[in-house]
């Protein structure tokens, strides 16, 4: 590759054209919000393995209880806590799974159709566009592409 065409972004990363600054804004809003709730998603699935771990540890402390001779407190701290749903009627698997086929889904196709609607499918245009006002152009370390 040419070192000039390092000075130059991704064509995926130019703006189409005839796309005003404030469609570029707009659009990068709607992608910074669907980062948002990748990042709930991401604390979601924290609290499922969380919530799981915590059952399974749970297990052990029954058996460490059971083992130091306290059957009873550990046979009741089964029946009330190991297995149970987390929320009316679930695990937190199936809250994985409701929120990722229904909000997640939904979000994710609201932000592609705004992308592909108005920015020809782009993705990060707006942090395409703020890399080239901030880079220093010329310098190394400061390349517009890899």
């Amino acid at each position: 590759m040419n070192p000039t065409d390092r000075e130059r972004p991704a064509p995926e990363h130019r703006r189409p054209e005839g796309v005003s600054d404030e469609t570029v804004a707009a659009v990068g809003k709607v992608s910074e919000a669907l980062e948002i709730v990748e990042q709930a998603r991401g604390m979601l699935y924290g609290f499922h393995r969380l919530t799981g771990m915590a059952d399974l540890t749970l297990g052990e402390a029954t058996d460490a209880l059971r083992s130091a001779g306290h059957g009873a407190l550990a046979d009741e701290i089964e029946r009330t806590l190991i297995g149970r749903n987390v929320v009316d009627g679930r695990w937190t698997f199936q809250l994985v799974e409701e929120f990722d086929d229904g909000y997640y889904a939904a979000f994710r196709e609201a932000e592609r159709m705004t992308r592909s609607e108005l920015v020809a499918g782009r993705r990060h245009l707006f942090e395409a566009e703020m890399k080239e006002d901030r880079r220093t152009h010329g310098r190394s370390g400061h390349e517009a592409t890899p």
